[in-house]
């Protein structure tokens, strides 16, 4: 078969069109970008159950109602027993801690951690805590300085939520095991105006005990998650500084979920500063990364007003905040 100039040996018209247009479909194909595909992130799924912010409340109440649960007075000794078979009763396994400790002051306390765990054989745990113990002293107010504070919030709040999620864990069958520590001489530390020698690490003190002394021999948990001060009206919880620190991917995990459930304009993307919390000790003696769920306000870092006062009350306490707080809590249980 002859070719022309071109190299396109003669042939019927028809055959010619049709190669050209396959020619033509081929060079358009192979100049084409082709199309990635994107993928979406899988649509969240509420699991948890609606966490019940009048039965937190009602914890709050009882708390409130034994009077200050300072170490060594009476309403602490029978706080301690209403927390001890509140968590029996709901057939979770407890272990008191008991030991002489030294204060700031040079007293001597019997502390009394309690941790109740949720199916205690799982290897894989998470830790949440909260101090049971309220403050000794108003040393933010300005009248009655010397007097024990009730709180409601620092303290009571975050007991209310645990004793809550303990009443849903016995019902639950999750795949995740479950420690709730209540620690104890969390708030007996040296004021910042005292006219003592400083002590050091005078805060926390049942946390520290338990991190050196654990319930559990080799006891150790994915996480923890500190709730302190969550209870109060119009309280705001930013990105704690220390927990960021040591635990950057429990916050985005908590945050995250927060904001999942709506509740962005309580769990905020703001940073603070570090703080002192019981997790600070988690972090460092027990190495258990563990972030702190706190009422701060990420302008100036301090707590709310009632803090160290005598305005932390029941007067102070909204069932709203306790369910944003308590949900999201139960969410991030629930989805492990």
């Amino acid at each position: 078969m002859k070719k022309n100039r071109f190299g396109i040996a003669k042939m019927p018209f028809f055959i010619v069109a049709v190669l050209c247009l396959s020619i033509f479909a081929c060079n358009n194909e192979s100049t084409q970008t082709p199309t990635e595909t994107v993928q979406k992130p899988p649509a969240f799924v509420k699991k948890a159950p609606a966490f019940n912010e009048d039965s937190a409340y009602y914890w709050v109440q009882k708390q409130v109602a034994f009077g200050p649960r300072v170490p060594g007075s009476k309403a602490h000794a029978n706080c301690a027993s209403f927390i001890e078979k509140t968590l029996k009763d709901y057939g979770l396994t407890v272990v008191v801690q008991s030991a002489p400790i030294t204060t700031y002051d040079n007293k001597i306390f019997n502390l009394k951690n309690i941790i109740a765990s949720y199916k205690p054989e799982f290897q894989k745990r998470v830790l949440l805590l909260a101090h049971w113990d309220s403050r000794h002293i108003a040393d933010n107010d300005t009248k009655d300085e010397n007097k024990a504070i009730d709180g409601a919030d620092d303290g009571g709040s975050g007991v209310a939520v645990l004793l809550e999620i303990a009443r849903q864990l016995s019902k639950a069958d999750l795949k995740v095991g479950v420690d709730l520590f209540f620690s104890d001489l969390e708030d007996y530390g040296q004021p910042d105006d005292s006219d003592k020698p400083k002590m050091q690490d005078s805060w926390c003190l049942g946390t520290q005990y338990w991190a050196k002394n654990m319930h559990v021999p080799g006891y150790t948990a994915n996480y923890g998650i500190l709730l302190d001060m969550v209870g109060a009206k119009g309280a705001i919880f930013p990105r704690e500084g220390t927990g960021t620190y040591f635990a950057p991917d429990v916050v985005n995990k908590v945050w995250s979920t927060a904001k999942n459930l709506g509740y962005s304009s309580y769990f905020t993307d703001d940073n603070t500063g570090n703080t002192t919390d019981d997790h600070l000790y988690v972090n460092t003696i027990a190495k258990i990364p563990c972030i702190d769920i706190v009422h701060m306000s990420p302008v100036t870092g301090s707590y709310g007003e009632h803090h160290h006062t005598h305005k932390d009350t029941m007067d102070i306490i909204d069932k709203n905040t306790l369910k944003v707080v308590g949900q999201t809590v139960l969410e991030v249980l629930w989805q492990e």
